[in-house]
């Protein structure tokens, strides 16, 4: 049963520009300025690091060619949540939901928009973002709430004003960022080797560490988790024009794009310093500038980073909105997360609760420790996303597939083979972190059942109305949305 929506609709209205800055918006953060520097400290040389960055990005495409096809047989809001539902059934699809409310998607997004507030405060050391404004011990436990933590609020407050206001003007800001982030780190790769002071021979400099196999996979931990951010452009679909042609084009194009800019940016930093040197910085884009120019740049470094990790956040605003409409349209979580404003076309009271939720994690400070907990669980959910082409091409095989994911079953079976191991190093190296998160994901099924009991009274009810509907609509045989 779904439950009929009787206010606005979502509109397609994103085109395939818009989605493939999407997912360059939505994948990339600050990370990528701080992880190449994590990397050189757990493998031998700078070119096995280079080596793993490719091997990283080869695993995400993968994943991506996946869920391209998936996206094309389920071009509506919600992506792998749609995914999963379909293929393993309501109860999954709402404990993938659950986690991405409550943890995943929420703690993300706070420490995106305090990431934001803590460059901008380098960038502007008079906001002085480090400052306590309020602390104090609460059964034992210390809390602060800082100057930065205000400033992250605001952020989030903004941004979910102007994705409740216009899907337009959420994307004119998202592409906005991935343009400058594309421009700037072509422009700086260009006046890097024309006229940086730099070194082709630290390729071949070694770092000083030993091969091992627990200093590989660190080193792909981290790569992995950079590379994280691609599937955001799913759980849009239902906005993209011509999505069974659009959403596959802009995975791969986007994914492609990350793929490409990371090099660069690894080859950048290798040009500048020292893999050593690299090594040891705690704030590689800065000790990179300098090196390159000879003069500091550290706020406009500062600066630059603020803004995408702003970027970023409104494509995990926009996103995670989503997918909460979509549960709600299911009957599997609050009736008011069905509704749509109907001038503007955005999901007002999704945005408000998300941004709500997320506030009192920020408020708390507690974000980390549930976004810990959620790192176990997100891989289970890319395995069960790439898992549910095996299930669907069995249970739909007549469903209209625009897309089929080349080198099927085998390039599928590779990235479940690297993820399992994935799994199995995290719950090894993480466990009460990992199993925390497997019960946070089954406490949510008690208020599943509730929601789902509610959905099915009000059919007898004068409210609102069920109807006995297919969970997703069937397109007709030419794949063309109606």
């Amino acid at each position: 049963m779904r439950v009929e929506q009787q206010e606005g609709k979502l509109i397609r209205q994103l085109t395939l520009f818009d989605a493939v800055m999407f997912v360059v918006t939505g994948t990339v953060g600050a990370s990528i300025f701080i992880t190449p520097a994590d990397v050189l400290r757990a493998v031998p040389s700078p070119m096995f690091a280079l080596l793993l960055w490719v091997i990283a990005g080869g695993i995400t495409l993968l994943a991506g060619l996946a869920c391209a096809e998936l996206g094309g047989m389920f071009p509506e809001s919600g992506g792998q949540y749609v995914f999963i539902r379909e293929a393993y059934g309501r109860p999954a699809g709402f404990m993938y939901g659950w986690i991405l409310f409550t943890a995943g998607n929420s703690g993300g997004l706070a420490a995106m928009v305090i990431s934001c507030a803590m460059f901008l405060g380098r960038a502007f050391p008079g906001l002085r973002t480090e400052d306590a404004i309020l602390s104090a011990s609460i059964f034992g436990l210390h809390w602060t709430f800082t100057r930065g933590s205000v400033l992250a609020i605001v952020a989030l407050v903004l941004l979910t004003a102007v994705n409740m206001r216009s899907v337009r003007f959420a994307t004119y800001l998202q592409n906005f960022t991935a343009l400058v982030y594309l421009g700037t780190i072509a422009g700086i790769a260009l006046l890097a080797f024309l006229f940086g002071h730099g070194s082709w021979g630290h390729f071949f400099t070694p770092t000083g560490n030993t091969a091992s196999r627990g200093g590989v996979v660190i080193a792909m931990i981290a790569l992995l988790w950079s590379y994280d951010g691609w599937e955001f452009v799913s759980w849009v679909a239902g906005e993209i024009k011509h999505p069974r042609r659009n959403l596959p084009l802009a995975l791969i194009s986007g994914i492609l794009l990350i793929m490409g800019t990371y090099l660069l940016v690894n080859v950048v930093f290798l040009y500048a310093l020292p893999p050593q040197v690299l090594a040891a910085q705690s704030a590689p884009a800065a000790a990179v500038f300098a090196a390159l120019f000879n003069g500091s740049a550290g706020r406009a470094i500062s600066l630059f980073i603020a803004l995408v990790c702003f970027g970023a956040a409104s494509v995990v605003v926009l996103g995670g909105a989503r997918i909460y409409y979509s549960m709600g349209l299911d009957g599997a979580f609050f009736h008011r997360m069905l509704h749509v404003h109907p001038r503007w076309h955005t999901p007002t009271a999704s945005l408000l609760a998300q941004g709500a939720w997320v506030i009192v994690l920020i408020v708390s400070g507690k974000y980390e420790q549930l976004y810990t907990c959620f790192i176990f669980m997100m891989t289970l959910t890319y395995i069960a996303t790439v898992g549910a082409l095996f299930v669907l091409r069995r249970t739909q095989p007549h469903r209209p597939r625009p897309y089929l994911c080349p080198g099927y079953p085998w390039l599928p079976l590779a990235y479940l083979s690297v993820a399992l191991v994935f799994v199995a190093l995290t719950l090894r190296a993480r466990p009460l972190e990992s199993l925390a998160g497997v019960g946070l994901a089954l406490l949510g099924l008690p208020a599943y059942w509730h929601w789902r009991k509610k959905a099915r009274l009000a059919v007898e009810g004068p409210g609102v109305q069920v109807a006995a509907i297919p969970a997703t609509p069937v397109s007709n045989s030419t794949g063309k949305e109606g």
